[in-house]
């Protein structure tokens, strides 16, 4: 046994001496960027422009291509991974599908140069490290005749570190492999942002499944719920539907009552019933009664799916716990801040992730879902959504209706979120260019392995 445990240790070591290791095992070209850094990182770009794109192998086998591409202000040098598509080739003869050679810039395992063309100055350095291209860092020249570099990681747009000083000087970057990036940064950077354990999302998936295979037998209904005796009911009122009213062989629910049902297949194989209609409906939200808001909630009601999603986690927090807790006892208010600005059409910009009472701008809600799917595996979300309610003049923001979010990573490590709402299922990316404009609320809820709903 001591024998090969030491011949193991050798031929690590020897991987070691020949390629350079990093424990994501992404595809790493930095002792090509050591052969590289006098003619394509450090030349001057009307000499670079006659290099060709040169493919190159590392020592761990993985290929490689640099090249040159150029912009109107500024120019990228990039050392980028092999890759294969599938491409659809179409003649007279029919239509086939190919397997296509690619090295694309921002693919898992890329890095990127990009210099002033007017100055030749470096501007960053981009390290692509995950499945997802929208989430990567990199590092600018600080100020200063060392020019420390700077840290930034950015996930869809949005800053999650910005400007961080790294201690090293910006050239470290032209040849430092992932793994030196990591050790530099590890105090730095919040990299358990991006990491996460791809394993531990069995029973989101399998929530994913149950609910997308019951969607056919449901049906979207005003003010529809089932109580805790499993009657069909208004939300409003708690007053049974009339018969007449009642679709047979359908499971007839609003968007509230939806996610209610969710909530409810968790609850019913521990509690052995479901949840009553009354708790759901307790007001969390105080407003002065002389303010604009306590006018109109003396009309209307502004805060109804706010306080829906937020009695209804605590709820199923109470049944796991076997205690009862009311939403501000709970924690299951989700009032995280983690970024502090975001890439906008005119530049970075400061932002406010979370808003008392209004939650978070549907345009960082893809940012914000990934950070807590890397942060807290076998968590899904319940959201209330406020928006414009142009069924009063003159229109108001209200919440009205909720969703139910389930965050998650594929085996591969890519990202996805799948989006329950109003009895139907819908991408993340088509339900925040539906609500662009409006907030979503969220409350947390772990889910489960025994999901059952009725």
């Amino acid at each position: 046994m001591k024998k090969a445990l030491g011949f193991i240790t050798l031929a690590f070591l020897a991987f070691s001496l020949f390629a350079d290791y990093n424990r994501l095992g992404v595809p790493d070209s930095a002792e090509i960027r050591r052969e590289i850094t006098e003619t394509w990182l450090m030349d001057s770009l009307a000499s670079i422009r006659n290099n060709p794109p040169e493919n190159r192998t590392n020592n761990n086998g993985e290929r490689f291509q640099v090249r040159l591409e150029e912009n109107d202000s500024t120019y990228n040098v990039f050392v980028a991974p092999f890759a294969e598509i599938n491409v659809t080739v179409v003649s007279d003869k029919g239509s086939h599908v190919e397997k296509q050679e690619v090295y694309p810039g921002d693919g898992m395992g890329s890095w990127v140069l990009v210099r002033d063309k007017k100055t030749e100055k470096p501007l960053r350095i981009r390290y692509y490290f995950l499945k997802n291209s929208e989430v990567y860092i990199q590092f600018t020249p600080g100020s200063g005749s060392g020019k420390i570099a700077l840290a930034d990681m950015i996930l869809f747009g949005n800053y999650a570190a910005r400007g961080v000083p790294t201690g090293v000087p910006f050239e470290k970057f032209y040849t430092a492999s992932l793994d030196d990036v990591m050790k530099i940064t590890e105090d730095k950077l919040p990299w358990n942002y991006v990491l996460a354990d791809y394993e531990q999302y069995h029973s989101t998936k399998q929530m994913i499944a149950v609910i997308r295979e019951k969607l056919p037998g449901i049906v979207e209904a005003s003010d529809a719920m089932y109580d805790e005796n499993g009657k069909l009911v208004h939300i409003s009122s708690g007053k049974e539907f009339a018969k007449s009213e009642i679709i047979e062989g359908k499971t007839m629910l609003s968007s509230a009552g939806f996610v209610k049902w969710i909530a409810d297949g968790i609850v019913v194989p521990i509690a052995g019933g479901m949840l009553r209609r009354t708790p759901l409906l307790m007001e969390t939200v105080e407003v002065k009664d002389t303010g604009l808001q306590g006018v109109l909630s003396q009309k209307y009601s502004l805060f109804f799916s706010l306080n829906w999603v937020r009695n209804l986690a605590s709820a199923v927090i109470s049944v796991y716990t076997g205690s009862n807790y009311l939403f501000n006892q709970s924690g299951v208010d989700v009032t995280f801040n983690p970024f502090a600005s975001s890439i906008t059409d005119r530049g970075v910009s400061n932002i406010v992730t979370f808003v008392d009472n209004s939650g978070y701008s549907v345009p960082v809600l893809k940012s914000l879902l990934y950070v807590l799917a890397s942060t807290s595996p076998e968590t899904f979300y319940f959201g209330a959504i406020r928006g414009s309610d142009r069924t009063v003049s003159p229109e108001i923001m209200a919440f009205n209706d909720c969703a139910a979010f389930f965050p998650y990573f594929e085996n591969d490590g890519g990202f996805a979120c799948t989006v329950f709402i109003n009895g139907r299922e819908m991408s993340l990316d088509d339900f925040c260019m539906r609500y662009s404009e409006d907030f979503v609320y969220l409350t947390r809820v772990k889910t489960s392995e025994r999901f059952f709903p009725e």
